[in-house]
């Protein structure tokens, strides 16, 4: 098995560096809280920028201080900017990658530039929000900006983010996304850093808050909202260098397999490791880690100082193809290795069509089928992968391929599904997975098709009841090698709970027919180029922040629990999602943030699913008398017509509550 290095951590740099936080003036005249690490030196250097919600000055920042210091030690202006409404920067929130977010972040691009320290240059970079915009905002082709690195991203804001996927509702994410953006939206500017108007700046805030849910649940099909944003709707006004990267156990790494294929050969490279939604140089799980940073720094040399370092002589996209694994929840390292192709798509991979063998089966899955399916945004805690997939096998149709010699898959399966529906409205979920001789099952991927959304996206048409069609969908990117003696299995499910909200009558199935139902596999040639030549650095980073994270009664709380009420059939997953806990920072802030995910259903009852996420944000300064927190809670049920949708805010300053409001809305189902 691959050994992740250990992170080596640098306290010196070819450059000494200042830091310091500056407030950055926009056209209309708000003013935007960033942070500047630069390298001391006389002569202007390039800007690179990264642009989020997340608040600079707390919840990223023990992140921060592992990169920003590290590239200004290396020539660099490393930006920390927070956007518009968050953290300590003015102005309101917005809905996410709005046209706002982005004319300002446009507006950041050429204020760097123009800055006497600067040579004219500037470069994005980010991971997931900073990944995303960094992509959006190269789109409007600001001219200083020359390169971007995007980190765990997607070019397609609505089949590949946290909303949709293959036209079904995200129960899973859109929810927790949207309830987690609700507490983060509330959360106050900090007074050490904006002074004493930081209250009336924070009500302000609050007054403007609507829950992400009510918009995301408003736009059922790919309409005009989902394509704002969206790379994929013209790759041709990207004019900067993208470095895209992503991990095989994140949910986004498709984008790079389409950046690659769609962006020039000169303007775009990809690489796709183990990882989870991390960057890939921080050690967490699943390795082995890189060292990302020099990887792009040599990115940044090229594109931004124009220095001939070879960085685009390598293979237009290097992938990790994993080995055979037992199935677990989490992996220190996985086993593998390297590949390079000169481009994509790859002339070392070809499709591999499979038959489906057998009569035809009825395809009718307990609604609690899903329940092992693992996190949606894997982290790198202890629960975040799919464990052994019998149980959830066992209420699918299945169908097993036998492997006599070893195939290496690199890319995205394909199924094509002759699918019998009696109900207008389902859905169909595909897993493939690995099945060693011993029975166990590890899950290698995976996609779902809302039935209705089989013309496409953008539209939503009902199933002629009692008709017979093909559907035909892409599943998931992989790299992945399947062992000689192992069995390649193809497990089909109408339910895939909680990460799919169940359609009204779904609970009827259907019935596939084997005869003229495939899968195509892309399989890479054993005996192509198999990346021997690619090598990254050791992991790499400046010295850590120094943040204490004392123990709470709270961390003996399961990551996820799983109850089975067996009177009444309920199956109800709780998940701590564990973004961060209790910790105190040096300068003397104590950050507290708890919050817990409910998901419910009965197995036999679509109807009967319902969603909870309730958190806890607490923010204490004992030397300013300072002490704030929030609490909010955001429910989803259904019926057969509506989605119907409960939020609520709670600010308290000190035992003062400032702030108290619900939401109460029923959402028409037009697809979901």
């Amino acid at each position: 098995m691959s050994e992740t290095p250990a992170i080596t951590i640098r306290t010196s740099f070819p450059y000494e560096t200042t830091r310091e936080d500056v407030r950055v003036p926009l056209p209309d005249g708000t003013t935007l809280f960033a942070r500047i690490w630069r390298p001391v030196t006389d002569e202007p250097v390039p800007a690179i920028l990264e642009y989020l919600p997340y608040r600079l000055s707390d919840w990223t920042a023990p992140r921060d201080w592992q990169r920003h210091p590290w590239y200004a030690g290396h020539g660099y202006a490393s930006v920390r900017v927070d956007v518009r409404g968050h953290g300590n920067s003015e102005g309101l929130p917005g809905d996410e990658y709005d046209t706002t977010e982005l004319a300002d972040g446009v507006a950041v691009v050429n204020w760097l530039a123009a800055q006497p320290w600067c040579s004219g240059k500037v470069g994005m970079f980010g991971i997931s929000w900073g990944g995303f915009n960094s992509l959006q905002i190269a789109a409007l082709a600001p001219e200083p900006l020359k390169a971007v690195v995007t980190v765990c991203s997607t070019d397609d804001r609505y089949d590949n983010d946290v909303h949709y996927m293959g036209g079904s509702v995200l129960a899973v994410d859109m929810h927790a996304w949207a309830a987690t953006m609700l507490a983060f939206v509330s959360r106050p500017p900090d007074p050490q850093f904006v002074g004493e108007g930081w209250r009336s700046m924070w009500l302000k805030r609050l007054e403007a808050v609507d829950p992400f849910i009510h918009t995301w649940l408003g736009h059922q099909t790919r309409d005009a909202y989902w394509r704002h944003g969206s790379v994929c709707e013209d790759y041709t006004a990207v004019r900067a260098a993208v470095l895209a990267v992503g991990g095989w156990h994140d949910p986004y790494r498709d984008t790079v397999l389409r950046l690659v294929e769609n962006l020039p050969d000169q303007q775009v490279r990809g690489i796709i490791g183990p990882w989870s939604h991390q960057y890939p140089d921080r050690g967490l799980p699943p390795g082995p880690a890189i060292g990302f940073l020099q990887e792009t720094l040599r990115w940044w040399d090229h594109h931004l100082k124009g220095v001939d370092n070879g960085v685009m002589a390598e293979p237009k996209l290097r992938s990790w193809i994993s080995e055979s694994h037992p199935p677990a929840t989490v992996y220190p390292t996985l086993p593998g290795h390297w590949v390079g192709d000169p481009s994509w798509p790859s002339p070392n991979v070809a499709p591999l069509a499979y038959a489906l063998q057998g009569p035809p089966v009825i395809v009718k899955s307990p609604q609690q089928t899903g329940l092992d399916a693992g996190r949606f945004f894997p982290f790198g805690n202890d629960a975040d992968l799919p464990p052994d997939q019998r149980d959830e096998d066992a209420k699918s149709a299945c169908f097993d391929f036998e492997v006599p010699s070893e195939i290496q898959v690199l890319g995205r399966p394909r199924v094509t599904l002759r699918i019998t529906s009696e109900v207008p409205r389902g859905q169909v979920a595909v897993r493939l997975c690995d099945v060693a001789p011993d029975g166990s099952s590890t899950l290698v991927t995976r996609g779902v098709l809302n039935l209705s959304s089989r013309e496409g996206r953008d539209k939503a048409v009902a199933w002629p009841p009692g008709a017979t069609d093909e559907v035909d969908f892409e599943l998931n990117g992989i790299g992945h090698t399947f062992p000689a003696g192992h069995r390649i299995r193809l497990a089909v499910s109408s339910a895939y709970w909680p990460w799919i909200w169940p359609q009204p009558g779904s609970e009827a199935g259907f019935t596939l027919e084997p005869a003229g139902s495939t899968l195509e596999l892309p399989v890479r040639m054993v005996d192509a180029e198999n990346g021997a030549d690619i090598g990254f650095e050791r992991p790499e980073q400046s010295e850590p922040m120094g943040v204490v994270h004392p123990a709470t009664l709270d961390e003996q709380r399961p990551e996820r629990l799983c109850v089975r009420d067996v009177a009444k059939g309920e199956w109800r997953l709780e998940v701590d999602p564990r973004y961060g806990g209790t910790r105190v920072y040096p300068d003397g802030l104590e950050f507290t943030e708890d919050a817990v995910e409910t998901y419910v259903i009965q197995e036999s009852d679509p109807l009967s699913a319902r969603t909870r996420s309730d958190w806890s944000i607490r923010l204490h300064r004992p030397e300013l008398a300072w002490d704030v927190t929030i609490k909010t809670r955001s429910e989803i049920a259904c019926d057969a017509s509506d989605f119907i949708t409960s939020n609520e805010v709670v600010c308290r300053d000190g035992g003062e509550v400032v702030f108290h409001r619900t939401w109460e809305q029923r959402i028409p189902r037009t697809a979901g």
